[in-house]
C-alpha cells in the first residue's frame, strides 16, 4: 500500500507540473520528504530507471532527475532509505538517457485499480 501511494504522489506531481519537472530536492529528515526512495542493484527490481541530467531544462520527464540544493527549488523532495522495505519508490540509476522510464515488468497500472 506504501508503494501504491508513492507511486500516486509522484504521479501527480509529474502530470500537475509543467515540463521540467524533474528538479529533486534530496532532504535530511524522512519526515521531510515527499517520497522515500531506495536504490537497488539490479534494473530488474526497479520501479523507475532515472537518469541524472546535467541541467534543469533537461529534466522533461520523470525519470530524468537533476538534483537542486535548495527545497523551494525543487518539483518534489525525496529522502534515500536504507531498507527497500522502508521505500516508497525502488530506483536504479541507469548511464544512459535512453534507458531512463518506468520498468514495464512493474504493472503500476494493474495495482491502481
Amino acid at each position: 500500500m506504501k508503494k501504491v501511494l508513492g507511486l500516486l504522489l509522484i504521479l501527480a506531481f509529474s502530470s500537475a507540473l509543467p515540463a521540467g519537472a524533474g528538479n529533486i530536492y534530496v532532504a535530511d529528515y524522512e519526515s521531510q520528504a515527499d517520497l522515500t526512495v531506495y536504490v537497488v542493484d539490479y534494473e530488474s527490481q526497479a520501479d523507475l530507471c532515472v537518469y541524472y541530467v546535467d541541467y534543469e531544462s533537461q529534466a522533461d520527464e520523470d525519470a530524468l532527475w537533476y538534483m537542486v540544493d535548495y527545497e523551494s527549488q525543487a518539483d518534489i523532495s525525496i529522502y534515500f532509505v536504507d531498507y527497500e522495505s522502508q521505500a516508497d519508490l525502488l530506483i536504479y540509476v541507469v548511464d544512459y538517457e535512453s534507458q531512463a522510464g518506468w520498468e514495464t515488468s512493474h504493472d503500476w497500472q494493474g495495482r491502481l485499480h
